[in-house]
């Protein structure tokens, strides 16, 4: 008797994979299409040992949202330099040495995935976010390559909407 064979099976198409090009990135004073490449959240769970006689047994330890890092076109105008130093200075100000209040240079960013016709398909807010880092990158006569910044920021917590 021969096997038969269900078309479904056969021709399987409800499998659509994200791909890493499709996202729109909301931060507050840059604009998104500046955003050249980001990371997704990063989260690690640390492990506590129990010492119990000849045994050890771990347990969870604190959970840490890792540092993410972003890199950003810089054109003439609007400048992306200018744009990060905005935010750079709402953390510390070089001329007057004053450093700023949490409330102002903390940021919540949203990271929109995208489907292949556009629409929302996952969702990330990262609540928090201050930079830790800023390369703005290096100068040469040897290339004719396009300036970017490199951002590093630390989210306090990630919210996985959907």
């Amino acid at each position: 008797m021969a096997n038969l064979v269900n078309e479904q099976e056969l021709f399987f198409t409800a499998f659509e994979p994200k791909t890493a090009n499709r996202y729109i990135m909301s931060i507050d004073g840059i604009p998104s299409y500046l955003i050249k490449k980001a990371d997704r959240p990063k989260i690690t769970q640390e492990k506590k040992r129990l010492d119990h006689i000849n045994l050890q047994r771990y347990i969870k330890g604190k959970t840490v949202w890792d540092e993410m890092t972003l890199d950003l076109y810089d054109p003439i105008v609007p400048s992306g330099a200018q744009a990060v130093m905005e935010w750079v200075r709402l953390h510390h100000e070089s001329v007057t040495g004053r450093d700023g209040y949490a409330e102002f240079y903390k940021k919540d960013i949203i990271i929109n995935v995208l489907g292949p016709v556009g629409d929302k398909v996952e969702e990330w807010i990262l609540k928090g976010c201050q930079i830790t880092k800023v390369e703005f990158g290096e100068m040469t006569w040897e290339k004719d390559d396009p300036m970017a910044i490199s951002l590093s920021i630390q989210p306090d917590y990630c919210i996985l909407n959907y």
